[in-house]
């Protein structure tokens, strides 16, 4: 048979990850003041995500079944929130280099994604056909979920430095970090009631799962981003719920790291697949975010251990992007060197 490349009808729906964990890695460099890498992966990140925007236009167009299929897939429907996500990761990373217009439009565009995803894929879940039961399709996409929440905060925690937004964006990036928190502990529920009560396959704890410590890295940012907010009524009031919680968010996050590794080769134990996959970005972002949120939380609660977990893990972080980026490249290049050849009689 001739190789058939993926077409664009398949395309995973979870791909913004890729957006994801570029645009956290240079955030994170430019953190440890390597100013040109992360120039590069900033560079990487807008074509990557400028790409993917294409990609995904295209495949609304011409395949509008496929992306309805997706959006009403319980295991498939909340990987459309890293589109969400990615976008104020870059709208934050775009902040630091002054660019506070391209970070307010990214995150107005992310807002009425995230809403029409938080309100239409629930909405769907549950009052919709269900072929099969909802909660055999929970997996750890449904953390992201969480991630898209907690990427709102960030930006609007981002956008209050300017006297324009000050009060306003003080009040939504508190708000949506405590809706982020409640959807973290109802999203946490349900996946552990659909691994304890329903069989767990290798295909199951697939990586996607390391979102989960995703999910409680990108709380304790938004946390600590709040923290450092000019003082305001909302943000006196909740001052110290923020910090208790930023810091045991962190540390639940840090005790998951171990069980997610434990998960992971279980998986390629059963699986012996070792091969890049686009879901793999799923599990560089976590470790991007868990080092940027350990950074940033150490240096508005002044802990120097927290600060030394963060540098090495930034670069774990690093090391697993240039893994995962290498394999994505020779991946595209080998599917574009197999179309090109024919079979013998072909």
């Amino acid at each position: 048979m001739r190789f058939q490349p993926p077409s664009l009808r398949q395309l995973y729906p979870g791909y913004f990850a890729l957006a994801m964990a570029t645009g956290i890695m240079s955030t994170v460099l430019h953190e440890n003041r390597h100013y040109r890498t992360s120039a590069v992966l900033l560079g990487i990140d807008v074509a990557c995500f400028a790409v993917l925007c294409v990609l995904y236009v295209l495949r609304t167009v011409r395949y509008p079944a496929a992306v309805r299929a997706d959006l009403t897939a319980p295991d498939r429907a909340f990987a459309f929130f890293t589109f969400v996500a990615a976008c104020n990761v870059l709208g934050a990373r775009l902040a630091v280099d002054g660019h506070r217009t391209l970070t307010f439009a990214l995150a107005v565009v992310s807002l009425v994604a995230w809403a029409g995803l938080s309100y239409g894929v629930p909405a769907q879940l549950i009052l919709g056909p269900r072929p099969r039961p909802v909660l055999a399709g929970v997996n750890g996409t449904w953390f992201i979920w969480v991630v898209g929440t907690q990427s709102i905060a960030i930006a609007c925690a981002v956008l209050e430095r300017g006297p324009r937004y000050a009060r306003a964006a003080a009040l939504a990036a508190t708000l949506m970090w405590s809706v982020g928190v409640v959807l973290y502990l109802v999203v946490a529920t349900m996946v552990l009631v659909r691994l304890l009560l329903l069989e767990v396959t290798a295909e199951d704890l697939s990586p996607p799962y390391w979102i989960a410590m995703g999910a409680t890295a990108i709380t304790v940012l938004a946390a600590a981003r709040l923290l450092d907010m000019n003082a305001t009524p909302i943000t006196v009031a909740t001052r110290p719920i923020v910090a208790g919680l930023g810091v045991i968010l962190w540390a639940f996050g840090t005790w998951l790291v171990p069980l997610l590794v434990v998960f992971s080769l279980w998986r390629f134990r059963l699986s012996h697949r070792l091969s890049y996959a686009p879901p793999l970005w799923s599990v560089v972002f976590p470790l991007g975010m868990y080092a940027a949120a350990s950074l940033e939380l150490s240096t508005v609660e002044r802990l120097p251990l927290v600060a030394d977990i963060g540098r090495a893990a930034s670069w774990v972080a690093l090391a697993v992007w240039a893994v995962v980026f290498a394999g994505m490249l020779h991946a595209i290049a080998s599917t574009r060197h197999a179309g090109l050849v024919r079979e013998p009689g072909a």
